[in-house]
């Protein structure tokens, strides 16, 4: 390959390279320690925050000055806008009379609410695209569940009179992770990682300080997915009592401390949808039957997807052949009464049934983002896998910053001493092999952060690893050049000789090398799969700056710069009569 495409091909690696580390680099270096700490917070902590601010702001606005203050000019594109709407003309020069006369209270403070929102939330959006750090790096809580498989083949076996095959526990496995990443989400607890550890078993971690009894809470509930009737005069007279008495809220279990509002049949329970924070807001209440019609076990699928005839959002979902009699039964004695769908005591949708529904089911009247929403709470809904805490870990945040302090000495000291190795016993070939090496610590990293990895103390210690390994490679490589010279051979002829003769053997070394790290990283769990994957990163992106970068450093010696004499040990005296003589030899 041409040097000109080689040079081409590394700057383009180079740069994409910046574009995945950019977010680490951004969120490590660039961004204060403050506005990490709120972007580190909850959704809910972010939406009190934006609005606790963007009321401070206003309490600035309406102080009575003249001038409107600085970091709040972005108000003005707001009050443009709204005079061009009205056709009213702009002034020259905005002041806060200008500024009040254009836009409501309302509208200022929503803009303010707005821009602090926006602003957390594209910080959290990078903390996300981040090389994350793992539990004994940043501290925290991890969690070892494991899966009580033989429930599930017994209530596999009530039902659907069979034991369930390999696919359908997998199935079942998988659906238990979602609902388990859902209802961490909704507890509002920050980043949480959770993946299966081995065929019966799921691994969480939760960085930061952690209440066990919390967690244990959230993988003790049962969940609980209804279908119910709601009842409108039931509804109506609640909401005629409520705007007399505005303090009147259900009770947990949706009964009412005032008797005879609503019947006893019914209970009361919040509409909730999702805000611009994406969390769940209440939206008012509806009265449903206590009579439950559908149980959501008997759910096989649900998926959000587009009416074909009318474009229109919607959610499809599946039922099994008990459900499917069930719901047949249900919804032709309902017609045209409007259904709620109701999680945990929490109304998520409300659709009205227009005939009866046997197997498969289609909820319309939504927006694309509410479709998204109820599909997932369908296949969310009960946790189809009793889990137990097998293991339970915390660690401190001290230690986790202390055990970073130790990570990055010992990477930043191995590198310096290999460094000043490779440049005291190899002179200027060594400044070659610092380049290489120095190009191969940020494509490691960037290829973690592209890849969104964690990042832990075994990842460290598979890179430090690669670093020798890298360096490996550079000294076969200059030893094989060794061998040229002394053979009488020119710069050009001793470069090509030495990187043609030593490519196998490093690829041999490297190939070995990944296919012990492929093995550890299928079979090994924690602490082994994580060193495993960053020993295959370093070995991919160590035989590409010993056999690529170096040689076209190398090259680029020779040709362009002019380079006649290779220098790479303290003992051999290159022989200045060019390739010719060695060719001869």
């Amino acid at each position: 390959m041409r040097k000109r495409y080689r040079f081409f091909i590394v700057l383009m690696v180079v740069g994409l390279c910046f574009l995945f580390l950019y977010p680490t680099v951004k969120w490590y270096f660039l961004v204060p320690r403050d506005e990490q700490s709120l972007a580190l917070g909850t959704r809910e902590q972010i939406r009190d925050y934006a609005r606790r601010t963007a009321e401070l702001d206003m309490q600035k606005l309406t102080a009575g000055t003249t001038e409107i203050p600085a970091g709040m000019e972005f108000l003005v594109s707001a009050a443009k806008r709204a005079n061009k709407i009205i056709g009213k003309p702009n002034p020259d020069t905005w002041t806060m009379a200008d500024l009040r006369a254009a836009l409501s209270r309302t509208e200022v403070q929503e803009a303010l609410e707005n821009r602090y929102r926006d602003s957390i939330l594209k910080l959290k959006s990078t903390q996300q695209n981040a090389v994350q750090l793992g539990l004994d790096l940043s501290g925290g809580l991890s969690i070892v569940l494991q899966g009580n498989m033989d429930a599930l083949d017994t209530q596999f076996q009530d039902q659907y009179q069979r034991r369930p095959t390999d696919t359908e526990r997998e199935e079942i496995f998988g659906q238990t992770l979602e609902v388990l990443n859902s209802r961490i989400d909704r507890f509002g607890l920050t980043e949480p990682v959770i993946r299966r550890q081995g065929s019966d078993q799921i691994y969480v971690e939760i960085p930061g300080s952690q209440d066990p009894e919390q967690i244990r809470s959230i993988i003790r509930e049962s969940g609980g997915l209804t279908f119910r009737i709601m009842d409108q005069e039931a509804t109506a007279a609640f909401e005629s009592y409520r705007s007399e008495h505005p303090g009147m809220v259900p009770n947990s279990d949706g009964t009412l401390d005032v008797p005879g509002i609503i019947p006893g049949d019914v209970v009361v329970f919040g509409s909730y949808k999702k805000d611009r924070y994406g969390l769940d807001e209440l939206a008012g209440y509806a009265a449903v039957k206590r009579e439950i019609g559908l149980d959501g076990n008997h759910i096989k699928s649900a998926t959000a997807d587009r009416d074909e005839r009318t474009r229109q959002p919607g959610v499809i979902f599946g039922l099994d052949s008990e459900g499917g009699d069930i719901f047949w039964d249900f919804t032709s004695a309902n017609v045209g009464k409007p259904m709620a769908i109701v999680l945990d005591n929490h109304i998520r949708s409300i659709a009205t049934i227009r005939e009866p529904i046997r197997d498969s089911v289609r909820l319309s009247g939504l927006d694309a983002e509410e479709a998204n929403s109820v599909a997932a709470t369908l296949r969310t809904a009960a946790l189809p896998v009793s889990l137990d805490v097998v293991s339970q870990q915390s660690i401190g945040p001290s230690l986790g910053a202390d055990t970073i302090t130790r990570g990055l000495y010992a990477l930043l000291g191995g590198l310096a001493v290999v460094m000043i190795f490779m440049l005291l016993y190899y002179r200027s070939a060594g400044f070659n092999a610092v380049v290489a090496q120095v190009l191969n610590i940020y494509l490691m990293f960037s290829i973690l952060s592209a890849f969104n990895f964690t990042l832990t103390l075994p990842s460290i210690a598979g890179f430090i690893l690669t670093i020798g390994m890298a360096v490996d490679a550079n000294v076969i490589i200059f030893e094989r050049m060794k061998e040229e010279l002394r053979l009488g051979k020119g710069r050009k002829a001793a470069i090509s000789a030495g990187f043609d003769k030593a490519f196998w053997a490093i690829m041999d070394s490297n190939i070995t090398t990944f296919i012990a790290a492929l093995f550890l990283s299928q079979l090994g769990t924690g602490p082994i799969q994580g060193f495993a994957v960053s020993l295959a990163i370093g070995v991919f992106s160590s035989v590409f700056t010993a056999l690529f970068v170096s040689r076209l450093i190398f090259d680029f010696g020779t040709d362009v710069l002019g380079s006649k004499k290779l220098t790479v040990s303290w003992f051999i005296k290159q022989n200045e009569t060019e390739d010719l003589r060695a060719g001869r030899a």
